[in-house]
C-alpha cells in the first residue's frame, strides 16, 4: 500500500507561502512580456484557479495586470509600468548580502565592499537586526589568491587569454587558457577554461597556478557549458579501498568522508571502505595518518605503500 505524507500548513505558513508566490508572480511579470496561467501554474506547482486568485490579489494591490483570453492572449503588465520598490524581501536582501561578503572576503580591492554599502544605503527598510550568515572564502593562501581572481576576473570580462605557469602532478608546464568561469569548490578555488595545450576544458587549481598575467590578445567566446562540478564527474573513483583506522581517527573519517564510510570492528578500529580516484593520492592520504592506518586493499596500493615507508625508513637511518 501506498505511504500517505501530509503536510499541515499553519496560518502564519500559508501566508508566507502566498507571499512568496505573489512576489515570484510579479517577479515573472516584469521580466517576460507575456506568460500564460497555465505556465504560472506548472511554474508555481499550484492550480491554475490559484494562480487566477492570485492575479486578481495582485490587481487588487494596485498592479495593472491585463489578460486576453483567445489565440496570442495571455497575463501582462500593462507597457510602461515600472516598480518603483523592490520587490526582494528582507530575508532575500540578507542572503545578497551574504554572498556579496563571501566574495569580499577573497576580493583584491574593494569593489564588494562598495557594492554592500550602495545596497545597505538603497534599502535600509529592508535590512534589520543580525547577521545570521557569515561565509569566509579566504585562505592561508589569501594574500596571494586574491590578486589571482582579480586577474582572472578582468580577463573573463576583457575576454583575453590568461598565461601561467602550472604545477601538476605530472610535472610543471606554461598555460594559455581562455578563462570562462571562477569556481569555488571542495573548500579551493578553480580557474575553469579551454586549454590551447590540451585543446580541451580543463579545470585548473588556483594554489598551483602562478605568474598568473592576463595577455594582449582577445579571444572569441566558444560554447562553454558549466562545468559539470559534481563528484561523479571531477572524482570518478574506480579504487576500491578497504583500511583500518585507529578509534580516534573517527573524526577525520567524519569530517572527510561522512559517518558512514566505516563500521566499527570488535577490536574498536574502524574498517573504511570508499571509492578512490588516484592512486598517488591515496598513499599521500594513508600516510597523513601515520601508524593509526593500515592499507588493506588494494594490494598493489599496499605495495607501493610499503615500499615508500622502507625508502622513507632507509632515509632516517643514514647518518
Amino acid at each position: 500500500m501506498a505511504g500517505v505524507l501530509l503536510c499541515v500548513l499553519l496560518p502564519s505558513d500559508y501566508l508566507a507561502l502566498t507571499i512568496d508566490r505573489l512576489i515570484g508572480i510579479l517577479s515573472v511579470l516584469l521580466q517576460e512580456e507575456k506568460t500564460t496561467a497555465p505556465e504560472l501554474a506548472e511554474r508555481f506547482e499550484v492550480s491554475r484557479r490559484t494562480i487566477n486568485r492570485d492575479i486578481e490579489d495582485l490587481s487588487k494591490a494596485g498592479i495593472p495586470i491585463q489578460t486576453m483570453q483567445g489565440t496570442g492572449g495571455g497575463i501582462s503588465i500593462m507597457d510602461g509600468y515600472r516598480m518603483d520598490r523592490t520587490i526582494l524581501t528582507s530575508k532575500d536582501m540578507q542572503m545578497i548580502l551574504a554572498g556579496l561578503r563571501s566574495l569580499d572576503s577573497v576580493s583584491g580591492s574593494s569593489y564588494y565592499g562598495q557594492l554592500m554599502e550602495k545596497i545597505r544605503a538603497g534599502s535600509s527598510e529592508l535590512i534589520a537586526g543580525q547577521d545570521s550568515i557569515l561565509i569566509d572564502l579566504s585562505s592561508w593562501y589569501r594574500e596571494s589568491l586574491a590578486p589571482k581572481i582579480e586577474t582572472i576576473q578582468d580577463a573573463i570580462g576583457d575576454r583575453r587569454l590568461l598565461r601561467f605557469r602550472y604545477y601538476a602532478p605530472s610535472g610543471e608546464s606554461e598555460r594559455t587558457v581562455e578563462p570562462y568561469y571562477l569556481v569555488f569548490r571542495w573548500s579551493s578555488w578553480y580557474l575553469w577554461g579551454w586549454c590551447l595545450k590540451r585543446k580541451d576544458f580543463r579545470l585548473f587549481k588556483l594554489n598551483r597556478m602562478d605568474k598568473v598575467r592576463e595577455s594582449d590578445k582577445a579571444f572569441a567566446c566558444r560554447e562553454a557549458a558549466v562545468p559539470d562540478l559534481s563528484d561523479e564527474k571531477i572524482f570518478p573513483g574506480g579504487i576500491k579501498v578497504k583500511a583500518l583506522f585507529e578509534a580516534d581517527q573517527k573524526w577525520r573519517l567524519v569530517e572527510e568522508f561522512g559517518p558512514s564510510c566505516f563500521t566499527e570492528t570488535d577490536d574498536g578500529r574502524l574498517l573504511f571502505a570508499a571509492d578512490y580516484t588516484d592512486m598517488e593520492n591515496l598513499i599521500s592520504w594513508i600516510l597523513t595518518f601515520g601508524d593509526k592506518a593500515e592499507l588493506l586493499e588494494p594490494g598493489e596500493a599496499r605495495a607501493k605503500l610499503k615500499a615508500t615507508v622502507e625508502a622513507m625508513a632507509e632515509n632516517y637511518r643514514r647518518k
